[in-house]
């Protein structure tokens, strides 16, 4: 699946989107897959709570199944102006 980074987690992972094989069947199952690859992942992903995510364009959960699902991305929450 691809998985996207946008904003301050691209900038923490130094790239904006890569391919993945993963064997999680959750977001949150993916996010520790990832955080265990290296530092970098481990400091994107240091606090959930500080993070969105989308499945296939639609906003989603950390617990959302990844079944069927291609692409993933995260990003800080947005800000109105």
């Amino acid at each position: 699946m691809d998985v996207l980074y946008f904003a301050w987690v691209r900038e923490r992972i130094g790239i904006p989107r890569e391919k993945v094989d993963t064997t999680a069947t959750t977001v949150a199952e993916l996010v520790e897959e990832l955080k265990a690859r290296e530092e970098r992942y481990q400091a994107a992903f240091a606090d959930l709570s500080a993070l969105r995510v989308a499945l296939d364009q639609d906003l989603s959960d950390f617990d959302a199944s990844l079944d069927g699902v291609r692409e993933v991305a995260f990003f800080p929450p947005m800000t109105g102006g």
